[in-house]
């Protein structure tokens, strides 16, 4: 190859690039607009790349987007802690997508406030 490095370059552009591409971002959310959610959860979802629950609000079901598993764990935060049935607050941002989804910035739950980002 006449261009060993830029070879190397390119390729780890690109991979750089599709993990950029695969992590969606924050501008889909109103930052300007804070809410919050007093609910019991009605589902979770412990998985990557970002931990969810199901809530009811203004009788839809709101899907709280919360923060990756191993933030949540860093936390103190555990499946155990908002699993169905449990009640928390929710305050965060609702997306400019999706009528019935927020992102949140903290949870509550049992009375101890937990940061999220």
């Amino acid at each position: 190859m006449k261009y060993p490095l830029f070879g190397l370059f390119f390729s780890g552009a690109l991979l750089t690039g599709g993990i950029a591409v695969a992590h969606h971002g924050w501008g889909s959310y109103d930052a300007a607009r804070p809410i919050s959610i007093t609910s019991n959860v009605q589902r979770t979802s412990w998985e990557n790349p970002h931990v969810t629950v199901v809530v009811s609000h203004q009788n839809k079901s709101w899907d709280a987007v919360l923060a990756p598993p191993f933030r949540m764990s860093a936390r103190g935060l555990n499946p155990d802690l908002i699993k169905p049935g449990t009640p928390v607050q929710l305050e965060g941002y609702p997306s400019t997508r999706t009528d019935t989804e927020m992102r949140a910035e903290r949870i509550i739950v049992g009375g101890k406030t937990y940061e999220l980002r």
